[in-house]
């Protein structure tokens, strides 16, 4: 039996040669060191480095040699290819600092330069819901009629049936234009559109007025000198309350929500005869009632504006014939109307310019 083979000389094995790791080692830091970029690193790396490098395959070598040879041969290969990494490291650090600072010289933004951008602005709720209610009676075949906010003492009273000892021609509730003998005042509600209307067209008539109004209100939670109103006016023939209680639960049902009506309550107003306060069911509890409901405080219903049949006086003094033609009207606040369909409970934000509220309500452009 033969034994083992002591005298093999592992330079035999051309790859584990002292010269031909050597000149791997050499041409692994040469390739480095001309390595201008990471990615030309890279390359280097996996052909001096990598699975296929002429040191990754002396490795493999080693696996055939007799044990006495392997040591030899192991810690050779080993130095060669620690002094690559080593190599390696130092070229990669030295480059990602290059590209780092590159990075930073081409990237730097000057934030003392005037910029282009600027916040975008905000369509205002009161504008929009001001808009919703006027395509929801266009869709109903209204038209919708707008007038001065500046107007005649008589538009703006006397033709709705307001004689000159009624309460809100007072101080308390109107602002009047100087001098006073020009009989100007800001209007107080948009009625006076409806009076505009029926003065310069014939009947049938089917108007909404939306629009500013003012009164001499303190500026509060819930009250303001400045505030906004639709009223609606229907002139024609056979008219009565049942159309009107229709229009008003179409209207409560769009603005609120399927299934949301209207009640009436008896009420008076010199304008309308019948008259009556309108209230629409809580749109939040479903009109239950419910102790725990903020929005109608447990009574199910939450007081929306009044309504009425037109007064034959209110026909007569703006040329429309009262035994041929009836007719309804209606007025409601559309901040009102805007802070219920959003919880809120104070108004002031409606009218304090912050486009931030604006915003909140997704109404950007």
């Amino acid at each position: 039996m033969s034994g083992p083979n002591s005298s093999f000389d592992p330079v035999e094995v051309a790859a584990l040669s002292e010269e031909e790791v050597s000149r791997a080692v050499d041409a692994a830091t040469a390739a480095f060191a001309a390595a201008a970029t990471l990615e030309e690193l890279k390359q280097a790396r996996i052909d001096h480095a990598g699975d296929r490098s002429a040191l990754a395959l002396a490795n493999r070598e080693i696996g055939a040699l007799p044990p006495q040879a392997r040591k030899d041969a192991g810690q050779r290969v080993g130095r060669a290819r620690g002094q690559v990494n080593q190599a390696l490291a130092a070229r990669q650090e030295v480059l990602e600092a290059e590209h780092e600072e590159r990075m930073l010289a081409e990237e730097t933004v000057d934030v003392t330069l005037p910029t282009t951008r600027r916040p975008r602005g905000a369509r205002h709720p009161i504008t929009l819901q001001s808009e919703l209610i006027a395509d929801i009676f266009v869709a109903m075949g209204w038209e919708i009629a707008e007038g001065p906010v500046v107007e005649a003492e008589w538009l703006n009273f006397d033709a709705l049936n307001l004689g000159p000892d009624h309460p809100a021609r007072t101080m308390q509730d109107t602002f009047w234009t100087e001098p006073a003998d020009r009989h100007v005042v800001l209007r107080t509600q948009t009625s006076p559109v409806q009076a505009r209307t029926m003065l310069t067209r014939q009947p049938p008539i089917y108007v909404a007025c939306p629009g500013r109004v003012f009164r001499t209100d303190e500026y509060d939670a819930t009250h303001s000198p400045m505030f906004h109103q639709v009223e609606g006016l229907v002139v024609d023939e056979g008219i009565s309350m049942a159309h009107l209680k229709g229009s008003l639960d179409h209207l409560a049902a769009r603005l609120f929500g399927e299934g949301i009506d209207t009640r009436f309550r008896p009420s008076y107003f010199p304008f309308t005869e019948p008259s009556a306060e309108v209230d629409v069911r809580c749109f939040v509890c479903r009109g239950v009632g419910s102790d725990a409901c903020r929005t109608c405080r447990g009574e199910g219903w939450i007081e929306w504006g009044g309504c009425g049949v037109v007064n034959p006086r209110v026909l007569t003094a703006c040329g429309v014939d009262p035994e041929r033609y009836s007719g309804f009207a209606f007025g409601m606040g559309i901040d009102r109307s805007f802070m219920f369909r959003h919880g809120l409970e104070d108004l002031r934000p409606l009218f304090e310019g912050d486009v931030r509220f604006s915003a909140a309500f997704g109404t950007e452009i």
